[in-house]
């Protein structure tokens, strides 16, 4: 697929996790430079495509090991429209991003005023599955400027088509999913990465001067630069990750 082709569209789920399609298509034969990477908070590897490779192990403690399972759990769990949980999620999320303006109701239009495809949301998690709407739930509890800024699109010289943020935030959840080897001590260093992946997406938004058909060209720009920073020798914590000043850095 040519990078400026794509566009938005919910994407089925395939189970085993990683196995899942989404509108953000790297090619198969891209390679990921070979790294082991080691925080407090989240341990990773980045493993280039190479049949030498097919038997690498690495050894995990009990803590990662056990962290690593409740990850693949979350990465497991469909949205589901039916789960008085996954219900209460979603108009929590609305509360956080629209906290003056009433929500009518699970199906609706005003959903699209987050950047939901259209007026049931529901239809958009198929790609990225529940993890993807905690993921943007733990962006707006923990980081609300930041939050704020890429929903309403405040900050920067943006583009007439800009991308839709909550399709946005799904296709980010896709990608870190299906770029790392996620073993975690801290139960919330994913959604810690994605919160940093999601300001450096926009960054990289505005730097290319991108619009919303380059949003595929947007996405593998990001996932390399979180490649090499994740590669730095000197990263001991998602902290430490340059990407990660962008979160609480303030405008010019």
């Amino acid at each position: 697929m040519d990078d400026r082709e794509g566009s938005f569209v919910a994407v089925r789920r395939i189970s085993q996790g990683l196995e899942r399609g989404t509108v953000y298509n790297p090619s198969s034969a891209e390679a990921v430079p070979s790294a082991a990477w080691l925080g407090r908070g989240l341990s990773c590897v980045c493993a280039q495509r190479r049949d030498s490779d097919a038997n690498s192990t690495f050894d995990l403690t009990p803590a990662q090991e056990e962290c690593l399972q409740s990850l693949q759990s979350r990465i497991d769990v469909a949205y589901d429209s039916t789960i008085p949980l996954h219900q209460e999620a979603l108009r929590e999320l609305w509360k956080l991003a629209f906290p003056e303006e009433e929500l009518h109701g699970l199906i609706s239009e005003q959903w699209k005023e987050m950047g939901w495809q259209g007026k049931d949301p529901s239809t958009d998690f198929r790609g990225g599955g529940f993890i993807s709407l905690e993921n943007l739930l733990y962006f707006a509890r923990n980081f609300q400027k930041s939050f704020q800024d890429l929903l309403r699109k405040q900050v920067g010289d943006r583009s007439v088509w800009e991308y839709p943020f909550a399709v946005a935030g799904i296709n980010l959840t896709f990608m870190l999913i299906q770029m790392l080897d996620l073993e975690a001590e801290n139960e919330y260093a994913f959604d810690l990465l994605y919160c940093i992946a999601f300001k450096l997406m926009d960054q990289q938004w505005l730097s290319m001067r991108a619009s919303y058909m380059e949003f595929n060209t947007v996405m593998k720009s990001t996932r390399r630069q979180l490649e090499r920073e994740l590669m730095l020798e000197d990263i001991m914590h998602l902290e430490d990750l340059p990407s990660y000043a962008l979160l609480t850095q303030q405008p010019l």
